[in-house]
């Protein structure tokens, strides 16, 4: 089941984002159905999925409805998708493609969801979600309470518009921080505090403030202690309780 499913992706990763220029995509939304394109879109898909399933005649049929759905999502995509909501349609057009897969191999491979439920169910896998969620978003709002004496005094809030690109940067600077940890690549932790150093630095130099330099490393040493002590305690009860 595995290989079939991984098959039928690398025919997708490939005629998606390796075998489709920009000028293709272009075209494609300005001309829509009409855009010659779309058509080699949708061959070089249909003849990847056949090359990598080696032409096994069993898988045909399967690899046509494939390449249909393909066609139709993309056609869907190409008349509703707006300038505003480019993101969401990305996304929303590779879940389908995505959906489409796993019913091409449930047809020969069939699952229950029963089954990936009792998965997430586990409690190694229910242990990794408490972690994830604690390490990234319960983190950032304890971070934020913590650190709200010295947001105040550099009026952070409300004067720049970031789009909370600091909140994201914090999870994913403690995602990968408790990856490390999981990993036992402690000098990984010491690259990233390296890096991160390297371009704050510039920041800290033209500001010359003390309170802000306070803020940055107050907020630096809480979240690169909680990614790390997260780190540890997921390990701990993965090993000792489960």
């Amino acid at each position: 089941m595995m290989t079939f499913f991984l098959q039928l992706l690398l025919a997708h990763l490939i005629g998606d984002f390796l075998l489709q220029p920009t000028a293709w995509v272009k075209d494609k939304k300005k001309y829509k159905i009409r855009s010659k394109y779309l058509y080699y879109h949708i061959g070089i898909h249909f003849l990847l999925l056949c090359i990598l399933t080696r032409f096994d005649s069993t898988y045909f049929i399967t690899i046509l409805f494939i390449a249909l759905f393909h066609y139709l999502i993309d056609l869907m995509k190409l008349y509703f998708e707006k300038p505003k909501y480019v993101k969401e349609w990305f996304f929303l057009d590779q879940f389908l493609h995505l959906i489409t897969l796993f019913c091409a191999v449930n047809y020969f491979y069939p699952f229950s969801i029963k089954q990936g439920i009792d998965i997430l169910y586990e409690p190694q896998n229910l242990a990794l979600l408490v972690s994830l969620l604690l390490v990234t978003y319960v983190t950032a709002i304890v971070q934020k309470l913590l650190l709200s004496k010295w947001t105040k005094q550099n009026h952070i809030e409300g004067n720049v518009n970031t789009n909370y690109a600091g909140k994201y940067i914090g999870i994913l600077e403690r995602l990968f921080i408790f990856l490390f940890v999981v990993m036992n690549f402690w000098s990984g932790i010491g690259f990233l505090l390296a890096a991160k150093s390297i371009f704050r630095f510039g920041d800290l130099r033209r500001s010359k403030d003390v309170a802000l330099t306070e803020y940055i490393l107050i907020g630096t040493f809480l979240s690169f202690g909680f990614g790390i002590i997260f780190g540890l305690l997921y390990k701990y009860a993965i090993h000792s309780f489960l």
